[in-house]
C-alpha cells in the first residue's frame, strides 16, 4: 500500500515484467487493458522512457476488457485515454493495437470483437477455445463491477461468447469481454484507488459472497494469479490480515 501514484508505478512495473517474461517464453506478450482514472496514471507511467525502453513493444500485442459505445475521439473512450496516454508516445506496431470499435453498431462490434478474441485464442500455441491474457487489467465500480459486467445482468452467466453488449442502470451501452476470458488469463489485477472505493474493496474482498450483486467477486483466475494493487485510502476498509 502507499499512494495512488505507488500504485500506478506498481502497476506499469508489473507491465512491463510480464511483457518481458512473455516475449522471452512465448514470443508475444498480449494484454488487456481497462479505462479509468488509476489506470491512466499507469500508462502515463509506461510512456516515460525510463520505463518505455524496458518493453519489448514489437511483442506487445493490446486488447480491451471494455469499451464505452462511442467513437475513438471521443473524451470517455477508453481506446481513445490509453491512446494518448501512452500508444503514441512508445515504439508499438500499430497492427498490434486491437480496440474494440465502440463506433460501430454495438452487436455488431460485440460480434468483430468475438472472432478477433476467438482468432487470437487459434494463433496460441497450443490453440483452445479461449484466449489466454498474459496480462488483464480491471478496475472496480462502487457497484461492484469490473469491465463492464454490471450487478444483475446476463453477462455475468455468459459462457458462450466472448465479447458481448452490457449496459448499466447509469452508463449506457458497452461492450465488454466476459468472465471466462478474465478467468482464463495468466495474471489478472485490479488497480483501485481513492477513499470511495474502500467500502468496496472490502465488501469483494471480506464481504459476504454475492456474485450476481458483486461482480468483481466472479474475478478468479483458473490457472493464473489474482493480484489487487490499493493504495492505503482503498485498502482502509480491510481488517488488518488483508492489510498486511
Amino acid at each position: 500500500m502507499g499512494s495512488a501514484g505507488d500504485v500506478a508505478r506498481r502497476g506499469a512495473e508489473l507491465f512491463a515484467l510480464a511483457a518481458q517474461e512473455a516475449a522471452v517464453g512465448r514470443g508475444v506478450f498480449a494484454a488487456a487493458l481497462s479505462g479509468g482514472r488509476t489506470p491512466r496514471s499507469m500508462y502515463e507511467q509506461l510512456a516515460r522512457r525510463s520505463l518505455a525502453q524496458k518493453v519489448p513493444w514489437r511483442r506487445v500485442h493490446l486488447y480491451w476488457g471494455d469499451e464505452r459505445c462511442v467513437p475513438p475521439d471521443d473524451e470517455a473512450s477508453n481506446y481513445g485515454m490509453a491512446r494518448d496516454a501512452f500508444i503514441r508516445h512508445v515504439a508499438l506496431p500499430e497492427a498490434n493495437v486491437h480496440r474494440m470499435r465502440g463506433e460501430d453498431d454495438p452487436e455488431r462490434a460485440a460480434s468483430g470483437c468475438d472472432d478477433e478474441l476467438h482468432e487470437m485464442a487459434r494463433r496460441q500455441r497450443p490453440p483452445g477455445e479461449l484466449p489466454v491474457f498474459d496480462l488483464v487489467l480491471l478496475g472496480l465500480g462502487p457497484d461492484g463491477h469490473t469491465a463492464s459486467l454490471f450487478p444483475h445482468t446476463a453477462a455475468l452467466r455468459e459462457h458462450e461468447r466472448l465479447c458481448v453488449v452490457n449496459e448499466g442502470e447509469k452508463t449506457g451501452l458497452r461492450l465488454t469481454v466476459t468472465f471466462p476470458v478474465i478467468n482464463a488469463a495468466r495474471r489478472v489485477v485490479f488497480l483501485v484507488t481513492g477513499a470511495e472505493k474502500a467500502g468496496m474493496v472490502a465488501e469483494v474482498l471480506e464481504g459476504r459472497r454475492i456474485p450476481d450483486a458483486i461482480p468483481a467477486q466472479r474475478v478468479a483466475p483458473e490457472r493464473g494469479t489474482l493480484t489487487w494493487l490499493l493504495d492505503g485510502a482503498a485498502a482502509a476498509g480491510l481488517g488488518p490480515s488483508a492489510s498486511s
